[in-house]
């Protein structure tokens, strides 16, 4: 079986006139305007003649990101549905979530430019309060790399695998420790406007928790894999509260190559501006075979690619309506506990534990219904993302 992620960068990705040869393809002028009007934010303008520093500001690069990794995966999948069928599994990096949870049919590509837009003004007010920044700590032993990080009062915002730890603090903290170095490891300072994934940006988590509950939401058609802890989420509700949670949370990229390992992932695409995932997952993923979608250029290797990876048995959940199913957050053996085919479950009900030599963790039916039946029996293995138990809903 072949399985095929898709994955979006987050923020420092960009670059001055990155969108300027999507705008080439028919139809994405037209789309990038629609979604400016819903943004509130010119996207044409900043993403063919916005300046390096216009486009390192939060509140402009967020949205700018979301929306080119939605136009240049609709390039190669111009009908969403036939991508949550091949696509095996979906992840962002950092701001790249957004651009994945629309990917997976979470949220609508418009309700994915309102929360983007939201967060990066959200992310950027809270970083003008302290002068604040970001560093990359390449190599050193990495338990030496976030000691060292904690000795000067930083925080391991992003552990992205691949010997790569990423920094963040005040600049008087960046500065110190570009003074005093890890063991073995280079200090590379980063173009980011603040702090982001540390407690600096509580204030945004605030905002935005008062914003999400009027969105929208849907479970998501293929595996959607968070970078709170590397793990499978299927509830729409909690993907979007991960969201939240994470501005202040730190990335654990690492754990989320972890689950495409488990996961048996052959091919990863790296949706626009592309780049920095593909080199992560070179390092850290051997012999899965990576793509960088930087330009149109890249679409018709990027259409290879998914013909001979994509394939509808590497994404369990587009085989049945997602809200009658629950499933496994991670790879472990199951625990089916005392729930049988009949039972009725009430919303949040557990209905299983998953376990393995990291974890254990209850499985949730998030809707609440009549049980139908099990997919598996007790003490098996299971893969993240597996469909465990099938559920009718409550409603019907």
């Amino acid at each position: 079986m072949k399985v095929l992620v898709l994955v979006a960068p987050g923020q420092g990705a960009q670059t001055p006139g990155f969108l300027s040869p999507w705008l080439e393809l028919p139809g994405v002028a037209d789309r990038l305007h629609w979604w400016s009007a819903v943004a509130g934010l010119d996207l044409v303008h900043y993403g063919t003649k916005g300046t390096a520093d216009e486009i390192r500001d939060t509140a402009v690069a967020q949205p700018l990101l979301v929306a080119a990794g939605l136009v240049s995966a609709l390039s190669v999948f111009p009908h969403p549905a036939d991508g949550r069928r091949l696509v095996g599994a979906v992840a962002g990096h950092s701001v790249g979530e957004i651009t994945a949870a629309a990917g997976a049919g979470v949220v609508t590509a418009e309700s994915a430019m309102v929360l983007v837009r939201q967060r990066g003004l959200a992310m950027a007010q809270a970083a003008s309060v302290t002068e604040t920044g970001m560093s990359a700590v390449l190599g050193g032993d990495p338990q030496d790399v976030v000691a060292k990080l904690e000795s000067h009062g930083l925080t391991p915002a992003n552990i992205n695998g691949a010997g790569q730890i990423v920094a963040a603090g005040t600049m008087e903290q960046l500065a110190a420790l570009a003074e005093d170095k890890p063991e073995g490891a280079r200090v590379r300072p980063l173009q980011v406007a603040g702090a982001f994934h540390t407690h600096h940006m509580a204030p945004a988590v605030a905002t935005l928790e008062a914003l999400v509950p009027g969105v929208s939401v849907r479970d998501p058609r293929t595996r959607y894999v968070s970078n709170a802890d590397g793990q499978v989420v299927h509830s729409g509700a909690e993907i979007i509260r991960r969201l939240v949670k994470q501005v202040a949370g730190p990335v654990r990229w690492d754990l989320c190559m972890e689950t495409f390992k488990e996961l048996g992932v052959t091919a990863l695409i790296e949706v626009s501006p592309a780049g920095t995932l593909t080199g992560l997952a070179k390092r850290a993923l051997p012999g899965v075979k990576t793509l960088a979608l930087k330009t149109p250029d890249d679409i018709e290797a990027a259409r290879e690619l998914i013909a001979e990876h994509g394939d509808p048995d590497g994404n369990p959940l587009e085989h049945g309506p997602t809200w009658r199913l629950a499933v496994a957050p991670f790879k472990g053996t199951v625990n089916t506990g005392t729930v049988k085919a009949g039972d009725v479950l009430e919303p949040g009900a557990t209905v299983a534990h998953v376990a393995n030599n990291r974890d254990r963790q209850a499985v949730t039916a998030e809707h609440g219904g009549t049980v139908v039946e099990w997919l598996v029996e007790d003490g098996d293995p299971v893969a993240p993302g597996q469909p465990l138990l099938r559920i009718h809903p409550a409603a019907e």
